[in-house]
């Protein structure tokens, strides 16, 4: 007779996550490091009660914005190397419909995170009750299925015994390289505290194998004769090198080869910056080296990529007649974008396999061609030395130099963590990425507000490591609120804010679509109306005070140098505050170096539009599909 025990379903759930682990290469991680919460009235009885009744087993952290919570799991899962994530657990309504933003972060970016939302009563003694959707056709739908299209995998759990398919189903997705991202177990409030006669075997500890799936012998010899038959090949680094740990599998392929190798926002870092393969970040945010590089390829070795239209350049980068593409990806799906030659496999396993296959044909790129791109990237790097350099330190800092001044004082202990603005393009263009995860820039979504909270993740993630959060101010309105978080749990991350006013990036589009910068500005309405008058006297450096951050003003590159130096050493969490120059009156970074897709109005009265509707129209002419 099977042996039971009688628990609540909140209580069983917990229990049986704290059982969980992962296993890659015969190390073991526990799958489930600790579960986020906001209490309300549709989880504080359930999963409340149960992470009390279980809090040996399962760590609980307190969040202050359900989004952001999701944010953090995610840079821990991230840091983790997929192998760990968090759970997250809300109440219904607000609390629940808070959760879709960071699950669709997760599933764009391949990062697992168990969320758990409170639901409306499954038995419905009383309906509506309180946050209830209703909806007249649809008795089954409450507000939880707006996660179903930004989730991997949902259940609603009406029924105690189907727990144990769904939570089993969901463990298989959070562990599986290729399905992973969020997943969504909805938990309606009366069936989280129903008893239930659970079998022991449910609460057995289980490893949960993460494979590495080899390639295909056809698919390898594809492969092969593809690279061997290139005489500009170019490999595009994508987040999938990371995830599957294949930076040195990479390295090595590309010393072997004398490929040069450009990155993603995402593949950054998967060489190191000095590298003599390394040719910087590629697409619309890259460097001039590798986006010619990509210009006059004729094969692309895409390993672990997506090619987003940041990456293509929205369809107009990769242009050289007869260009042919050979995408090492786990994901079929993936493999065969862009007509290309698929090698379906972990980017590790794939990579040993290519570099063996090759190795025997003594296969390297011709020499001028390793040359030109040397050559090419030591213009380059002069370039960045000019965007960081400050030579009068008692100056108003312009956004790269506090890059220059941070990149003066990392090591490769540093982790740097950002998301939106016009951050990520000057980091993808001038960071010298100094380990294989320095560079933590979220990329796929883009969402503002991502960076503190992630900090917060991948600083439990790496307790000893500096994790620095940049934020321009437009972000640090978004979702400052994991601050508290930080400092109730000690936390040291640093924050750096760069008050530019405004929405700098989107205003530096707006611009060139001709929308004039319209609404991107920080400033006081002036007499016609528009937002151009005074600054608005906000003080974000009294705000994170105010929340218990200590903070450090910088006025000028002088008083930049000393305060990151004393943020860098603190042991409790740390903001730097400086206000930036503006790129036109002293050194930016160098301007785009690709084109990006953002549609101009087809007609207009105002010259700006006109004139930016005639520049649009000659980029979509070069643009072609790879079929």
């Amino acid at each position: 007779m099977t042996s039971t025990t009688r628990l609540t379903v909140a209580q069983a759930l917990v229990r049986f996550l704290a059982a969980q682990h992962t296993e890659r290469d015969g190390a073991r991680h526990r799958l489930i490091g600790a579960t986020w919460g906001i209490f309300g009235h549709g989880n504080v009885a359930g999963i409340g009660q149960a992470l009390v009744e279980y809090a040996d087993v399962m760590p609980y952290h307190q969040g202050r914005n359900e989004q952001a919570m999701v944010h953090a799991a995610v840079g821990y899962a991230r840091q983790s190397n997929r192998l760990s994530t968090h759970a997250v657990t809300t109440s219904i309504g607000p609390g629940a419909t808070n959760l879709v933003t960071g699950a669709a972060l997760a599933t764009v970016n391949h990062l697992p995170v168990l969320l758990l939302p409170g639901d409306v009563f499954a038995t419905r003694p009383a309906d509506p009750v309180l946050q209830q959707l209703e909806v007249p056709f649809a008795g089954d739908v409450s507000v939880n299925d707006c996660l179903r299209p930004v989730s991997r995998y949902f259940d609603r759990i009406s029924r105690p015994e189907a727990l144990i398919p769904a939570a089993l189903q969901a463990m298989r997705v959070l562990t599986d390289p290729v399905d992973t991202g969020a997943v969504t177990l909805a938990l309606p409030q009366d069936v989280q505290a129903e008893a239930y006669d659970w079998p022991e075997e449910f609460f057995a500890e289980r490893t949960w194998t993460v494979r590495r799936p080899a390639t295909d012998p056809g698919e390898l010899a594809a492969a092969v004769a593809a690279v061997r038959s290139a005489r500009r090949p170019l490999i595009v680094a994508g987040g999938g090198v990371h995830h599957s740990r294949a930076e040195e599998a990479l390295a090595e392929l590309a010393s072997a080869t004398r490929i040069p190798v450009a990155s993603t926002q995402a593949g950054k870092g998967s060489l190191r910056w000095d590298h003599p393969q390394d040719v910087g970040g590629i697409g619309h945010t890259g460097t001039a080296t590798a986006d010619e590089l990509a210009r006059t390829a004729d094969l692309v070795i895409g390993v672990g990529t997506r090619y987003t239209d940041f990456t293509t350049a929205s369809g107009t980068l990769f242009g050289a007649s007869g260009i042919r593409f050979l995408n090492l990806n786990v994901a079929a799906y993936d493999g065969h974008k862009l007509s290309g030659i698929p090698l379906i496999a972990d980017a590790r396993a794939g990579l040993e396999a290519l570099t063996g296959a090759l190795l025997p044909h003594r296969h390297r790129a011709e020499p001028a061609y390793v040359t030109e791109y040397t050559d090419d990237k030591e213009r380059w790097e002069y370039r960045v030395d000019a965007a960081y350099e400050a030579e009068d330190i008692d100056i108003r800092p312009t956004q790269p130099q506090v890059l220059g001044v941070l990149d003066e004082l990392v090591t490769e202990d540093d982790i740097l963590i950002n998301a939106a603005g016009s951050l990520p393009g000057d980091l993808h263009k001038l960071w010298r990425a100094r380990s294989r995860d320095q560079y933590h820039v979220e990329y796929g979504y883009s969402c503002m507000g991502y960076e503190i909270p992630a900090a917060i993740g991948v600083r439990m993630a790496a307790p000893d490591r500096p994790v620095w959060a940049l934020v321009g101010d437009g972000t640090y309105l978004m979702n400052p609120t994991e601050i508290v978080t930080a400092v109730q749990e000690g936390v040291a991350i640093k924050v750096v804010v760069l008050q530019n006013h405004g929405y700098a990036s989107i205003g530096g589009l707006s611009a060139s679509v001709g929308a004039e910068r319209y609404g991107t500005a920080y400033r006081y309405r002036a007499a016609d109306r528009t937002f151009t008058g005074a600054p608005l006297p906000v003080d974000l450096a009294a705000n994170a005070a105010s929340l218990g951050m200590r903070v450090l003003r910088a006025k000028t590159v002088r008083d930049l140098r000393t305060a990151l130096a004393e943020a860098r050493a603190a042991d409790t969490p740390t903001c730097v505050y400086v206000e930036t120059e503006t790129a036109d009156t002293v050194s930016g970074a160098p301007p785009a170096q690709a084109w990006w897709d953002v549609p101009v109005a087809e007609t207009a009265t105002r010259s700006s539009a006109v004139a930016a509707r005639e520049e649009y129209d000659r980029h979509v002419a070069a643009r072609r599909r790879h079929l």
